[in-house]
């Protein structure tokens, strides 16, 4: 499971990754397609007929263990750093890829058609112990002993790829001389590509060291094993995520956003923006010929020893689960489900872009997941605030987001526009600063015509 592990944290050495997609121009004041996908009402707001957007792709990474220069160092390194300290190990990695899409105004309404894919691989309160005995057994050869490990938390190893087509509306709803109240929904299409997900949930039991030489007795756990797609037969190759990310149609989720604008004093512009928005209500099924979902009781009792060391080069989920079978020491709590159900990870999201001075503006933005990240079934996220001010002008914008993630803390970063061109970071400046947890990086470009 060594590779497993590693996935993010290799991705990582070779591109920034961090908190938030798109940290800064997701809510500048050059309304766009990326401002739709944080609220959908925002299409109203659009300042010309037609808003085409060609490419845009956002990587992040958060974790609560594993600093920015651990990512520039050798690879061998990064497992021992994950799995220190109290706290369980948590790390997230993820892309998003926003293909072409197209927006109009059409008096007081706002249309758009939009494509994206998404790549997600997490690691969720895995515990220190555990997490060494699976990968450090040739750093772990001259020690022996025995660590109890008691966790009722449900520990995972997830990763998903999915792709989307979402068709959006808004309507001006009111508006005078000072005021401007929206509302916009979006109907997402979705197409999943790959899923797999371990989890042990309820784990008890001893971990024995015998110079290198790893065994789990007197061990219970609720296991979940599920897989579809690439994932299931190779867990640790990007091109596993990359060339299964549009599966088949088979899943339908929606966006739904409020906006409302206080006018400055020439009418086309604001001196408050406010919005807020529901995300990703809804799910996606599964379905791939080598399909499955099943959830299992470990238990090792007495005098009977599972092999740890046995894991510690395996790729995949269905590998995991032939060598725990072979064991015997799994019972089936249910019949394999050939096709199932993920929820995508619903969120709330609330901002308001302040005007303070003529092209200084201040951004104040929060997401908020609606469901817990323990569930088997569901696709993680973090709760984020940020705040970003920024030097708008017409064609040019210079931004700093300033953010907080739940998982990896304090992060800073800086971000550029030119027309309709954009890249930035939410977190290079403390990533290299003070070393923060996190690491991410966005690019893109769109137009306008009138």
């Amino acid at each position: 499971m060594k590779k497993l592990i590693l996935l993010p944290l290799l991705l990582l050495g070779t591109q920034i990754s961090a908190q938030e997609h798109f940290a800064g121009i997701n809510t500048s004041q050059r309304t766009g397609i990326l401002n739709v996908g944080i609220n959908p009402a925002e299409l109203a707001n659009f300042s010309t007929k037609y808003d085409i957007h060609v490419f845009s792709t956002s990587i992040r990474a958060s974790s609560n263990k594993v600093g920015f220069s651990d990512l520039l160092k050798n690879s061998d390194q990064l497992e021992s750093k994950l799995f220190t300290g109290n706290d369980a190990a948590s790390l997230s990695f993820d892309g998003e890829i926003n293909g072409p899409g197209i927006a109009i105004k059409i008096n007081k309404w706002g249309f758009a058609f939009t494509t994206k894919a998404y790549a997600k691989l997490d690691v969720v309160d895995v515990d220190n112990n555990l997490g060494n005995a699976l990968t450090e057994s040739v750093v772990n050869s001259f020690i022996t002993g025995s660590t109890v490990i008691s966790n009722n938390n449900n520990q995972r190893l997830s990763g998903t790829s999915w792709g989307e087509i979402a068709l959006s509306a808004a309507r001006n709803l009111y508006e005078d001389n000072n005021h401007k109240i929206n509302a916009g929904a979006s109907i997402k299409l979705l197409f999943p590509g790959s899923y797999a997900n371990f989890g042990a949930d309820k784990f008890n039991g001893k971990i024995n060291n015998d110079f290198g030489d790893l065994s789990l007795t007197d061990t219970r756990a609720n296991l979940n094993i599920a897989y579809s797609g690439n994932l299931g037969e190779d867990f640790t190759e990007f091109g596993d995520y990359a060339k299964s990310l549009y599966g088949k149609l088979n899943g339908l989720a929606a966006d739904l956003g409020v906006n409302y604008q206080l006018k400055d004093a020439d009418g086309t512009h604001y001196k408050l923006n406010v919005g807020l928005g529901l995300k990703n209500l809804g799910g996606m099924t599964f379905k791939s010929n080598n399909n499955s979902a099943t959830n299992y009781v470990l238990n090792i009792q007495g005098t009977d020893t599972l092999d740890l060391n046995q894991f510690q080069n395996t790729k995949g989920m269905s590998e995991v689960e032939r060598l725990l079978l072979a064991s015997g020491y799994l019972n089936k709590t249910n019949n394999d489900h050939k096709d199932f159900k993920i929820k995508l990870p619903s969120l709330f999201t609330a901002y308001a872009d302040v005007k303070v001075v003529p092209e200084f503006y201040v951004t104040v933005f929060t997401q908020q997941r609606l469901k817990k990240n323990d569930d088997n079934d569901q696709i993680t996220s973090q709760n984020v605030f940020s705040l970003t001010p920024r030097w708008s002008l017409k064609n040019y914008e210079i931004m700093l987001p300033f953010s907080h993630n739940e998982i990896s803390g304090i992060a800073g970063g800086l971000g550029f526009r030119a027309y309709g061109f954009f890249i930035g970071s939410g977190s290079i400046i403390t990533a290299l600063i003070s070393d923060s947890n996190q690491a991410d990086a966005y690019f893109g470009y769109s137009f306008k015509l009138p």
